[in-house]
């Protein structure tokens, strides 16, 4: 038998829910977060490691310090228990309310034009979502979008993270009283896909997909217990067959028994590995409006080298796939043609307007393919449907 890492067997190329087993995923949450190894933390609280942000701050102000801290930061979010919480991320709460104005002013503006975003996680409408809120917000007041954004903190736990080149994306939540939890999931990239996508990637994808994003939350409220903050399960993002154990009724029963939650201050920050379990929690308080900036900081190497237009790839191969259906190509090889000339993952997308209501995901472009050739649109029917998906994509509208 092969050596075992977090009760997979290292040299299994593929995982299957059949990889999950509960007693495994007990084990390794037994883990316990020792402060010492983390000498710039100011507490551990429920294995969750807990900074002062101004401890932070005159730390990385010599080079050394700087590398001796983003080391630190990476550990914790890799072999510790994988979330930080970084008191006193905005020292002025001032620019934190003017942000605060600006996304009320979304929602308002949303919710009278009869927009109702969806959620991945959780009932639509069962919270005020303001998606591409990073857009909207330097469109709207660019001077309170710079004074946000300078944030050196923000700066510090995505360059210690991805590196230098990271892209900050941001969707706002706003759970009122008597708003409910979401689902305790996984996140971006492989936590947003069915299990019978996931089991299609090899076992070393799951090791990576984490690496590639850092999930965040901005409290732009005060979140005592109550009102619901995010519920974690501390040092779960070490369990490799995750992203298909979040979907299974078992490891949901775990996390409803054993998640934490730690309250929030306004202008507080946390952050996480996004394969840490995790949900926002139920807003339990009579009068607490509960509203975090969501950040997703992604890497800058989860991109191809070349700009391709792959609509317009699409629309000139489609009638040559068309074709050869008709001469009875084979499934597999049409397939392989449609990999290469549509983009296959429906990220990143406007969620506004391609929502994933009904599904953690919109289609792909090569979903739209597929569905083409499997009805035998024409290619004019085709070439609609593709540009109202490009359409979709656009954030001018």
């Amino acid at each position: 038998m092969s050596a075992m890492l977090n009760g997979v067997p290292t040299r299994t190329p593929r995982l299957s829910e059949s990889d999950c087993d509960i007693a495994d995923f007990v084990g390794v949450l037994a883990a316990t977060t020792d402060l010492a190894d983390y000498p710039h933390a100011h507490h551990v609280e429920q294995d969750v490691l807990v900074y002062e942000s101004a401890v932070l701050r005159a730390a990385v102000s010599t080079p050394d310090g700087l590398v001796e801290v983003e080391g630190e930061l990476a550990r914790a979010l890799s072999d510790g228990p994988g979330i930080v919480v970084l008191k006193g991320a905005f020292t002025d709460l001032d620019v934190v309310s003017r942000v605060t104005a600006v996304f009320d002013e979304v929602i308002e503006d949303e919710r009278r034009a009869g927009t109702a975003p969806g959620d991945h996680f959780a009932k639509p409408g069962a919270n005020s979502r303001v998606w591409n809120a990073l857009e909207k917000l330097a469109v709207r007041d660019p001077g309170a979008f710079v004074d946000y954004y300078a944030n050196d903190v923000l700066a510090l736990i995505s360059r210690a993270w991805l590196g230098p080149a990271y892209q900050v994306t941001s969707q706002v939540n706003v759970v009122r009283p008597g708003g409910v939890a979401q689902d305790p999931h996984r996140d971006y990239h492989l936590g947003f896909l069915s299990n019978e996508v996931v089991e299609r990637y090899p076992a070393h994808v799951h090791v990576l997909s984490p690496v590639l994003t850092l999930q965040g939350a901005v409290a732009h409220s005060d979140m005592p217990v109550e009102s619901g903050p995010t519920m974690y399960l501390p040092h779960s993002h070490k369990y490799v067959p995750g992203y298909l154990a979040w979907h299974l009724p078992a490891f949901r029963e775990h996390f409803a028994e054993h998640h934490v939650q730690l309250p929030l201050a306004a202008g507080d920050a946390a952050f996480f590995n996004p394969a840490l379990f995790h949900g926002a929690g139920n807003n339990v308080s009579t009068d607490v409006q509960r509203m975090a900036n969501l950040l997703q900081v992604s890497s800058a190497f989860g991109r191809a080298m070349e700009t391709v237009d792959r609509g317009r790839v699409t629309k000139a191969v489609y009638p040559e796939l068309l074709a050869r259906c008709a001469s009875g190509t084979s499934e597999d090889a049409i397939a392989n043609a449609v990999a290469a000339s549509a983009e296959g993952y429906p990220f990143p997308t406007n969620l506004d307007l391609d929502q994933p209501i009904g599904g953690l995901t919109p289609l792909s472009q090569a979903d739209v393919v597929r569905q083409a050739l499997d009805e035998r649109w024409s290619p004019d029917r085709l070439d609609t449907a593709i540009d109202a998906y490009l359409g979709r994509r656009r954030t001018d509208v």
